[in-house]
C-alpha cells in the first residue's frame, strides 16, 4: 500500500476547501461579476481605443481644414482687395459718367432750345431751292421733291404753330401736281442732242453723186449675145457718169470757206442755246423764233438729203410745235411766312433770355 506524503496531505484539503467555497451560490455569483467587470472593462478600453483613434483621425482633418480654411481666407482677402480696387475704378469711372450725363443733358437742353429755329431753317432753305429750281430751271419735279421734304420735316416737329406753313406748303404741292406744263427737262435733252450733231451735219455743197453699183460680168462667152448685151450697158453707165443733169428747185447752196463753215455751224448752235435759255425762261415767242431760224439755216445751208439733217430737221419740227410759254406758280407766298414765323421767334426767344 502506498502511504501518502505531507505535500499531499496538505493539498487535498485545500482544494477541497475550494470546491466547498465554490460550491456556495455568492462565491459563484461574485465570480461572474467579476467576469462580466472584466468584460465590461475590457470592452469599454477597445472602445475608449476606437474613440481616440477616431478623435486623432478628427483632429487631423480638422488640421487640415483649417489649413484650407486659411487657404480659401488668403484668397477671399486677395479678391476681396481686387474687387475694392475694382469698385474704385468703376466709382471713378461712374463719377466721370454721371459728369458726362450733366453736360449731356446741359447740351440737349440747349439744343431743344434752338431745335424749332433749326427746323424752320431747314424749310425755308427747302422752299428756297424749289422756288429756284422752278424760276431759272422750269423743274417741277425736283421743286416737288424739295416741297415734300419740307412738309415731312415740319411733319415730325409735331408743333401747333407749323401749322400755317404746313397749309401753304400743301398747296403749293397741290398746284404743282396740277401744272400741265411741258416737259422741260425733256426738251432740253432734245435740243442738246440737235447741238452735238451740229459737228457732224454735212453741208449741202459737200454732196456727192449717189454711187452705182456696176453688176459684175457673167462669164459668158465672148461670142454669145449676152455678152455683148452686158458689154453695151456697162460702156452706157459709163457714158451717163460723164455728164449729169440735176433738178434744182431751191437757190444754190452757198458754196462756204472752212472757217466759214466753222462760224456757220457755231451760229447755228447759238440759235439752239438761245432756244433752250428761252425755254427755261417759259418764252415762248422768242423760242418758236430761235427753232425757226434754225430750221431755215439746216435747209439752206445743210445737205438735206443726210438721215442725220433729217433727224435734226424732225427734231427741230416737234419742238417747234410745243407751247412753252406756261406760268408756274410761285412761293414767294410761303417763303414770307416761313420768314415771319422765324423772325417772331426769334424775337420772343431774344426777349425771353433778356429777362
Amino acid at each position: 500500500m502506498e502511504t501518502e506524503t505531507p505535500a499531499q496531505t496538505d493539498s487535498t484539503p485545500a482544494t477541497s476547501r475550494w470546491r466547498e467555497a465554490l460550491r456556495q451560490p455568492t462565491l459563484r455569483v461574485l465570480a461572474v461579476a467579476i467576469v462580466v467587470v472584466v468584460a465590461q472593462w475590457v470592452d469599454t478600453r477597445m472602445q475608449v481605443t476606437g474613440l481616440q483613434q477616431e478623435l486623432a483621425r478628427r483632429l487631423s482633418e480638422g488640421d487640415s481644414v483649417v489649413k484650407e480654411g486659411r487657404a480659401l481666407a488668403r484668397q477671399s482677402q486677395e479678391a476681396l482687395a481686387a474687387l475694392q480696387a475694382k469698385v474704385g475704378v468703376l466709382e471713378a469711372k461712374l463719377a466721370e459718367t454721371q459728369s458726362q450725363a450733366v453736360a449731356l443733358e446741359a447740351m440737349y437742353q440747349e439744343l431743344s432750345s434752338t431745335r424749332d429755329e433749326r427746323v424752320l431753317a431747314e424749310v425755308e432753305q427747302a422752299v428756297a431751292i424749289a422756288m429756284q429750281q422752278l424760276q431759272f430751271a422750269g423743274n417741277v419735279e425736283a421743286a416737288l421733291i424739295a416741297l415734300q421734304g419740307a412738309d415731312a420735316r415740319l411733319a415730325r416737329s409735331v408743333q401747333p404753330q407749323f401749322l400755317p406753313a404746313r397749309k401753304l406748303i400743301a398747296r403749293d404741292i397741290e398746284r404743282l401736281k396740277a401744272t400741265p406744263g411741258a416737259n422741260v427737262t425733256g426738251l432740253s435733252l432734245k435740243i442738246e442732242s440737235v447741238v452735238a450733231a451740229v459737228d457732224g451735219l454735212p453741208l449741202a455743197y459737200e454732196q456727192r453723186p449717189l454711187a452705182v453699183v456696176v453688176k459684175p460680168l457673167s462669164p459668158a462667152k465672148p461670142a454669145s449675145a449676152d455678152y455683148w448685151r452686158e458689154l453695151g450697158a456697162d460702156l452706157w453707165r459709163e457714158f451717163r457718169q460723164l455728164v449729169r443733169l440735176e433738178r434744182i428747185d431751191q437757190a444754190d447752196p452757198a458754196l462756204l470757206s472752212p472757217n466759214q463753215s466753222f462760224f456757220l455751224r457755231e451760229n447755228l448752235k447759238l440759235r439752239l442755246l438761245n432756244a433752250r435759255l428761252a425755254l427755261l425762261q417759259r418764252d415762248g415767242k422768242t423760242f418758236r423764233e430761235e427753232i425757226r431760224q434754225s430750221r431755215e439755216q439746216l435747209d439752206r445751208y445743210f445737205d438735206g438729203h443726210a438721215r442725220s439733217v433729217q433727224a435734226a430737221q424732225g427734231t427741230l419740227r416737234t419742238l417747234a410745235t410745243t407751247d412753252v410759254s406756261f406760268d408756274l406758280p410761285g412761293l414767294a407766298e410761303t417763303l414770307t411766312a416761313l420768314r415771319n414765323l422765324k423772325f417772331a421767334r426769334e424775337r420772343s426767344t431774344g426777349g425771353a433770355s433778356g429777362k
